[in-house]
């Protein structure tokens, strides 16, 4: 196989078995609402972790070893991404009061919904890259911005809370005001129709909300996982496998979400660390006429993805352990 050449069987291969397995967790798990048990919620993530690590080893053996360290840094890069994700994913199931046997079913479509639209992202951020290699620059930068800012929040205002309020966007108030929308919710169906006339349930308002959030997230973790690698399908699948699965953690972390009071931190180090790799990749492959005379600037680090990977781990490691001791001695002494 050549370096970045994927065979369009592959993709249609990929994308049908990630389908499959999406199709396959809400007939398993949302069909039939019910709330999850701590052993249910464990099992299936263990599952779909396992899967996800089984993909990588077959990237890594049938491919090469440089792409199988490209999709486990970032799928791992992505994974820590989606637990952040998770806080507002709390934040917005009690700001809607979601009961939570119907919880499943509103985050699975939303995180359908927001693999599309990660895919439309992966699918234009290559075709950037591809044409305007100064497209790292801007990738870099952003990251840089989204590090920064995520520190000073920590910093801020501490640690995040599940006892946040949820403020909608735009488009969701928008929704919110325009759409026929029953006063409660009717089991988990979207929409219903009574007295001949179709109206959305608040579920379908959630799903709006979930959507519309993880849209903005995929500003933060695509450009990052560009940072790890530029090949496409490496992309593609390491965001797929880290949402999967999404569902089953959401319920496994329940209040461990809380607990994790440096996460924000340990996220902004890691986002800050990519965006200086972007950054010198841009320019050893600098095209910019106002930059060295438009030609690549040499002399610079190069990081390798296996030291990025363990930097990732490393940064995730002694950000999980610091919370729990932090968050064990805060429990003591209150």
């Amino acid at each position: 196989m050549a370096p970045d050449a994927v065979p369009t069987w592959i993709w249609l291969a990929t994308v049908g078995g990630i389908a499959a397995l999406f199709v396959f967790d809400f007939f398993s798990h949302t069909r039939k609402a019910h709330e999850p048990t701590f052993r249910e919620a464990a099992l299936w993530s263990t599952f779909y972790v396992t899967i996800a690590l089984l993909f990588g080893w077959g990237v890594w053996h049938f491919w090469d070893r440089d792409h199988g360290i490209e999709y486990f840094a970032g799928f791992i890069t992505e994974k820590s991404l989606s637990v952040d994700n998770l806080f507002v994913f709390v934040i917005i199931m009690g700001s809607f009061r979601v009961p939570r046997a119907y919880q499943q079913k509103a985050l699975l479509i939303g995180i359908v919904i927001a693999l599309v639209m990660r895919g439309l992202f992966i699918a234009a951020g290559a075709a950037a890259i591809e044409r305007f290699s100064w497209v790292f620059y801007l990738f870099g930068l952003f990251l840089l911005y989204t590090a920064w800012k995520l520190a000073a929040e920590s910093f801020k205002h501490g640690a995040k809370s599940t006892d946040e309020e949820y403020e909608p966007n735009a488009v969701v108030k928008y929704f919110q005001r325009h759409l026929p929308t029953t006063p409660d919710y009717r089991g988990n169906a979207l929409t219903v129709i009574e007295n001949g006339k179709r109206y959305f349930t608040p579920m379908f308002i959630v799903i709006l909300a979930l959507g519309m959030t993880d849209l903005l997230f995929a500003l933060d973790s695509i450009p990052a996982i560009y940072g790890l690698t530029d090949a496409p399908y490496i992309v593609f699948t390491a965001n797929a496998f880290a949402l999967l699965g999404l569902l089953q953690l959401y319920f496994l972390l329940g209040g461990l979400l809380d607990r994790l009071v440096y996460l924000g931190l340990g996220l902004s180090l890691i986002l800050a660390f990519i965006g200086v790799k972007l950054v010198i990749h841009a320019m050893e492959a600098n095209t910019l006429p106002f930059l060295n005379g438009g030609q690549p600037i040499e002399g610079l680090p190069h990081i390798e993805t296996s030291f990025s990977l363990s930097v990732i781990v490393g940064i995730l490691v002694v950000t999980t352990v610091a919370s729990l001791l932090k968050s064990r001695s805060d429990a003591r002494k209150g």
